[in-house]
């Protein structure tokens, strides 16, 4: 008789653990908006979260360190004429984030490094060339200054940031609303999930379609996909009952999934999450209060369930911690920002090991934030290999002037256009200021 051998892996045990309470970021006003993104992003200095906006559209950028009750009058970024729908920090440049809004625009800004400390409303950039809402957004992986952002109006635009301008625009390839938009490890390719089921893996320069598989889900409700370890690709989406399901494809053969499991009888579109370096594949669903991880291998069925993190609320949103600002002495593999209703609760991922010295299987080269290539050469057709980091004595950041140098020169030319209308405003700020003072003069003669 054969007993069934459980199958060895060293992520097997791999746990889940909310903060305590005073590490958690309370009382903010997470946004409203039935749109299915991630409602949060971070990086090793901050975290940002899409917060409800009287008017307009805002977002709250907090440095990691400021936990506990977050005080109404803390300032946001708050350009955006609309509701903001998406934002993500740059991978180059943690003081760099990109917000992408129903006003059809997508902005640039730049956060000082100690956090705001009044209203941001003027962006570095504003990029303008979606005709309806913008719902996604993706930084370019290893070339310096590339984003990609998809709108309702079905078209994927690659931006040179730099410049400000859209340098490759692929508009004929998706008939309907774009659920999802993501890169390849290396940014050489771009895979989007489509309202007419179809998923495409394209080439981002000439905007061509390289694959495509039709029906990858039966159901009606958002697919979301991510490239996975050697190029396949996981997906996830609804049966034709509306059970929720995942699949593993490759693209070079889109026939049939290697692997499609139904997951349960749910109504929200489960968000996946991938970590190249554990091959883990994280699933978030929206309304959820449970996070569900996969190991992905090379070996059938291809995508093995590990185990799950639950709680008591139910999540409006999920920060996704890059490697390079986790704890790795303490074994943390994933960090997770989860929003409520009133806060964000970070959520460790952690392996249970007996030693506290740096685990090397853990922990492989990881991306680090150094681009390989710039944003020009990039579009021209160089191709930029991720930039490994050791994490073994925890990654220190070297932010170099070089980072800046494209911004400062926008900087520049957005502060000489503007340089004549702040002189003229402070003139009429003082004017305002001698009449008021007059006024008052006049009042206390009277008396």
């Amino acid at each position: 008789m054969s007993r069934k051998v459980v199958r060895a892996s060293k992520f097997r045990h791999v746990y889940g653990q909310a903060v305590k309470a005073d590490q958690c970021y309370d009382d903010i006003r997470i946004s409203q908006m039935t749109w299915d993104s991630n409602f949060c992003s971070v990086n090793p200095k901050f975290v940002a979260m899409i917060v409800d906006a009287s008017g307009g559209g805002a977002f709250l950028v907090l440095p990691l360190s400021k936990t506990g009750r977050i005080d109404m009058s803390q300032p946001t970024v708050c350009g955006h004429t609309g509701p903001v729908l998406d934002i993500e920090f740059c991978p180059h440049n943690d003081n760099i984030i990109a917000s992408g809004s129903e006003d059809c625009s997508v902005m640039i800004w730049e956060i000082p490094d100690g956090g705001l400390v009044s209203p941001l409303k003027d962006p570095v950039v504003k990029l303008e060339g979606h005709s309806k809402r913008v719902g996604i957004l993706s930084w370019h992986p290893t070339a310096h200054n590339v984003l990609m952002s998809a709108g309702c109006d079905n078209v994927v635009i690659l931006w040179n940031v730099a410049c400000g301008e859209a340098v490759v625009r692929i508009d004929s390839v998706h008939p309907d609303l774009i659920y999802s938009a993501c890169w390849n490890r290396d940014g050489s390719q771009i895979l989007t999930s489509c309202k007419d089921k179809t998923l495409r893996v394209l080439d981002p320069r000439k905007g061509t379609v390289l694959y495509e598989r039709e029906k990858t889900h039966e159901g009606s409700r958002p697919v979301k996909a991510v490239f996975v370890s050697d190029g396949k690709i996981l997906s996830t989406g609804f049966s034709r009952m509306s059970e929720r399901q995942v699949a593993l494809w490759d693209p070079k053969s889109f026939g049939e999934p290697l692997t499609l499991q139904e997951l349960d009888t749910s109504s929200g579109v489960l968000l996946p999450f991938f970590d190249p370096d554990t091959g883990i594949v994280y699933l978030c669903g929206k309304g959820d209060s449970s996070i569900r991880y996969f190991e992905v291998t090379d070996e059938a069925p291809y995508v093995h369930y590990l185990s799950m993190y639950s709680s008591k609320e139910s999540q409006k949103g999920m920060g996704y911690m890059p490697k390079r600002g986790l704890e790795v002495n303490k074994c943390e593999i994933a960090r997770f920002y989860k929003l409520h209703e009133r806060k964000c609760e970070p959520i460790v991922m952690t392996v249970p090991r007996k030693s506290d010295l740096f685990q090397e299987d853990l922990y492989p080269d990881t991306m680090g934030p150094e681009p390989s290539v710039e944003a020009a050469e990039w579009f021209e057709g160089k191709e930029g290999k991720p930039v490994l980091i050791s994490l073994k004595d925890g990654f220190v950041t070297t932010t170099k002037s070089k980072e800046f140098k494209v911004h400062k020169s926008l900087l520049k030319t957005t502060a000489a256009s503007s340089g004549h209308h702040n002189n003229s405003g402070e003139v009429h700020a003082l004017q305002e200021e001698v009449n008021t003072l007059k006024e008052a003069v006049e009042e206390l003669t009277k008396r």
